[in-house]
């Protein structure tokens, strides 16, 4: 039987890996642009460029024209020139025909642009897939995609499937009932999110004993969350790591404490609190602001331990809130709001103030109506500052996020 590459439930899609070669095989044309709603259409055509070893660009599908003239300028993405695959690719010379054709080839992406205007990032495929791992006890590995697959995170999961020739199984934008039922329907194994996209799931409505493995990014893993989920995935185990679209992935724990290895320790520096990295480590691009040699990263830590050099998370540097004179680390409120009873999910950010800078406010998702405003303040009264406690609390039925997956402080 042929093996699934992609499997989603909400367009009715179930193509294996001969179908993907066959699509590719016979596409005439080729765009350096792709912009579209459809994941499969964006695998096809990453793969294709890879073959081609020409450029790429992808732009989000819900990018407006103005956008898209803003981070591209005046050209037509639509333009297409003919192509031709110089050879038939049969199933067998698939995989080595993917890892020989990465000499010349880029692949350009857009960071998030939740702090200003997208920046324009390009890896070669040894940048953007630095952490994917071939190897005979990953073949039957299988995928469920939680991420946008035109951004960096959606990228590596996309390529550690591809090497392994393992099966993808979309979950990306699935309610909470859909995504616990492609799990255990098509056995899923391995699982790569957001922590916000992780909280969709809870409180558990059942298990999913297949998944052995779960990966996390992009945001700070707080341990209630950690807990809730060990009752939904009983045979799991938790790798944070640490990625971003400048650099592709860097740093792995198995908690919230990353410690450097040696073979990067010299391409890892703090200044202020902040980490920085080298420049080596990172694609290619006009719009890093680099110092020295340096790139700062805007993620503030905290180290635990100089030897060996162990540090974890606090926040990202331009989202701590100035309340009277007073930093407020939003993901340190986040916490404690999650772990008030009756409590789902929060989002806290910054209302600018003419007197204090800026108030906090925060939006609530709750297991029901009896869990009020009055309700959640005495719990948090216990726990933190005044200060640090939102003005407002909002209930909202889910929280906005980003293009990536993570909770957009509004």
């Amino acid at each position: 039987m042929d093996k699934i590459f992609y499997s989603d439930i909400r367009s009715g899609k179930s193509l294996t890996y001969r179908q993907l070669i066959e699509d590719i095989q016979n596409k005439t044309t080729y765009s350096p642009y792709c912009k579209s709603s459809d994941f499969y259409v964006v695998f096809q055509n990453i793969i294709q460029s890879l073959f081609l070893e020409k450029e790429i660009v992808l732009l989000d599908s819900d990018f407006t024209d103005a956008e898209v003239k803003n981070l591209v300028g005046e050209v037509d993405i639509t333009k297409s020139e003919p192509v031709a695959l110089e050879k038939q690719i049969t199933e067998d010379d698939f995989l080595e025909l993917l890892n020989c054709k990465t000499g010349t080839w880029l692949i350009t992406l857009f960071t998030s642009g939740t702090t200003g205007l997208p920046k324009k990032v390009s890896h070669t495929f040894a940048s953007i897939a630095r952490q994917v791992k071939k190897s005979d006890r990953h073949i039957d590995d299988v995928w469920g995609f939680a991420y946008n697959p035109t951004h960096i995170a959606g990228l590596q999961v996309l390529f550690q499937a591809l090497v392994n020739r393992n099966s993808l199984i979309r979950l990306f934008g699935l309610d909470s009932s859909e995504i616990v039922n492609e799990i255990n329907s098509k056995g899923i194994t391995h699982i790569s999110a957001t922590p916000t996209f992780y909280r969709l799931l809870l409180p558990p409505i059942g298990t999913c004993p297949t998944v052995k493995r779960l990966t996390s990014g992009g945001e700070i893993f707080d341990e209630h969350t950690l807990q809730q989920l060990a009752s939904l995935f009983p045979n799991a185990k938790l790798t944070n790591v640490y990625a971003s679209s400048e650099a592709g992935t860097l740093l792995a724990s198995k908690g919230n404490e990353f410690v450097i290895k040696e073979d990067i320790k010299d391409k890892v520096c703090i200044k202020e609190n902040e980490l920085l990295i080298h420049r080596s480590l990172l694609g290619q691009s006009t719009s890093f602001n680099i110092d020295g040699e340096w790139y700062h990263t805007g993620d503030l830590i905290e180290v635990s331990c100089q030897d060996p050099f162990t540090f974890h998370f606090i926040s990202r540097k331009n989202e701590m809130i100035n309340v009277g004179g007073y930093k407020v680390n939003p993901t340190e409120v986040e916490k404690y709001l999650r772990e008030c009873l009756g409590v789902l999910d929060a989002s806290v950010y910054a209302k600018v103030n003419r007197i204090m800078g800026s108030v906090i406010l925060c939006d609530v998702v709750r297991e029901n109506d009896r869990v009020t405003e009055k309700f959640i303040r005495e719990q948090l009264q216990a726990k933190l500052q005044e200060f640090k406690i939102p003005r407002v609390i909002k209930f909202v039925e889910q929280l906005n996020v980003t293009r990536t997956g993570k909770i957009l402080r509004k």
